[in-house]
């Protein structure tokens, strides 16, 4: 695909609305809604790369309360005709078809690749990717088994969304800042991924998020890896202009 003159691609991940308290998320909500307004006069198209919510689940006559601000805006700029793209993360994967329905997005539960002015994408959350890690892949067949989604579905929403509310701070608080720390090109497991991938074909750029960290590694002198950091501490994005990817931060105001 060839963007228009002027046109841009921008991606954002990790925003985990609904966390630590309502105040604070309430307060990231705002800053990200600015920013998608900001970034609707120049995009293309917009990808949100997991994680959204700290928590999302869809009852069938139900969904969790609030953010009603950053899906009124993700609506309204795809009304607008501009395609806004969303992948479920790890703490968001129960998204079903009620946000594509009601707010227009495209959902995406792998990664995909995307090519725009001849230059190649490899898009994806990141988790449960490249080596190790056999606990969460474990449990993200689990939590991907449709019986179990039936089974939680049977619980009243104030109790299932509390419990899972419940786990999903406890397992935040277990990990603590252990996704802020660059763990070396060797040891980085997306970019071990990237590169496997790269035996088998070229893309120019590999971007995910998950990692709460900001990252832009050259894997070969044709190919970057970027990850996207997050909206709770670094409030970074990224932006492809058509030639070039950079990795931005949003300054708060």
């Amino acid at each position: 695909m060839q963007l228009p003159a002027g046109k841009k691609i921008y991606f954002a991940s990790d925003l985990h609305l609904g966390v630590p308290n309502y105040e604070k998320s309430l307060e990231r909500e705002k800053l990200f809604v600015k920013w998608l307004e900001e970034a609707r006069h120049d995009a293309a198209e917009i990808f949100i790369v997991g994680d959204l919510f700290d928590f999302w689940f869809e009852y069938k006559k139900a969904v969790p309360r609030g953010f009603v601000r950053v899906l009124g805006k993700i609506a309204e700029i795809t009304d607008s005709g501009i395609p806004i793209h969303m992948f479920t993360g790890n703490h968001d994967m129960w998204i079903f078809d009620y946000l594509p329905k009601e707010t227009g997005v495209q959902l995406y539960r792998k990664p995909i690749s995307r090519t725009w002015n001849a230059t190649k994408f490899f898009i994806g959350h990141g988790d449960g990717l490249g080596p190790g890690d056999h606990g969460y892949k474990f449990i993200k067949k689990v939590f991907s088994n449709k019986f179990l989604q039936w089974s939680f579905a049977r619980l009243h929403p104030n109790f299932g969304i509390g419990l899972a509310d419940y786990f999903s701070r406890s397992s935040r608080a277990k990990t603590g800042d252990s996704d802020a720390k660059f763990l070396g090109e060797d040891q980085e497991w997306l970019a071990i991924f990237a590169k496997e991938i790269l035996k088998k074909e070229h893309f120019d750029y590999f971007v995910f998020g998950h990692r709460h960290l900001p990252i832009d590694l050259d894997l070969n002198k044709n190919s970057r890896y970027i990850n996207l950091g997050d909206w709770i501490q670094y409030y970074t994005y990224g932006v492809f202009d058509g030639q070039t990817m950079h990795l931005k931060s949003y300054k708060k105001s």
